[in-house]
């Protein structure tokens, strides 16, 4: 059966980065949308948006498209966007899935669920942007990021990225109640993923504030790079 996906990115990231995902998935028959979110377009201004913002533009294209039956995905960050526009549009969805994503606590951003070595690297950065944002470092992006790459194809997604606004990652939205929802939620988990680190700040702690058991994927945090089929695959299954 024909399937409607909206893929959200996370951070640093537009909708190009689905691309290999988005394939897979159409060629199995599926309706598929990328969007780029609000201050992640190539040349945005880093300083105009809130993450209020780019919550209702996942709202807006899901209603201004007519789309039913929705299974809305959200990557790392995309946790927030997807638990921001989710209860908005519940009456569409037909899933709702986090791959290796956040998922808000209340009252906690972003910012508040990274080891403190991310938080201080993330003030630094924007501190010294100019336009309160972060550019992801290469060296942190190879080694904890897309781990499972060549360095060729880490320096060409790399080039890619954009600045996130640092509010993306200081502002929260309310946490989400599966149950009052009514829409099914699974939590997909890339098993080389260290972006970050096993333990206290694992991604693992996030499926039980949904009350679920992880899906197990293929790949590093940007298996959507280095394992499009499989990723394809567990997207399919959660």
């Amino acid at each position: 059966m024909s399937e409607t996906f909206v893929l959200i990115t996370g951070a640093w990231h537009g909708g190009w980065a689905w691309r290999p995902v988005a394939e897979h998935l159409r060629a199995a028959g599926h309706r598929v949308l990328t969007p780029t979110l609000p201050g992640l377009h190539d040349g945005d201004d880093p300083t105009r948006y809130h993450l209020a913002d780019v919550v209702d533009a996942v709202v807006d294209l899901v209603e201004r498209e007519d789309l039913r039956d929705v299974t809305l995905v959200g990557h790392s960050w995309g946790g927030y966007v997807i638990t921001g526009a989710a209860p908005r549009l519940s009456g569409r969805l037909r899933k709702v899935v986090y791959w290796s994503a956040f998922v808000p606590a209340a009252g906690r951003s972003l910012y508040d669920e990274v080891p403190p070595q991310y938080q201080e690297l993330f003030t630094q950065l924007a501190q010294a942007s100019g336009t309160n944002s972060v550019a992801m470092p290469f060296e942190v992006w190879q080694a904890a990021f897309m781990n499972d790459a060549p360095e060729e194809v880490q320096r060409a997604v790399h080039a890619l990225m954009v600045p996130q606004p640092f509010q993306y990652f200081t502002e929260t939205v309310e946490p989400l109640d599966p149950a009052a929802l009514g829409v099914p939620v699974a939590y997909v988990l890339s098993s080389e993923d260290v972006a970050l680190p096993p333990g206290e700040y694992g991604w693992d702690r996030f499926a039980g504030r949904l009350g679920v058991t992880p899906l197990a994927a293929p790949g590093s945090h940007e298996a959507c790079f280095t394992e499009p089929a499989g990723l394809a695959e567990a997207l399919l299954k959660a």
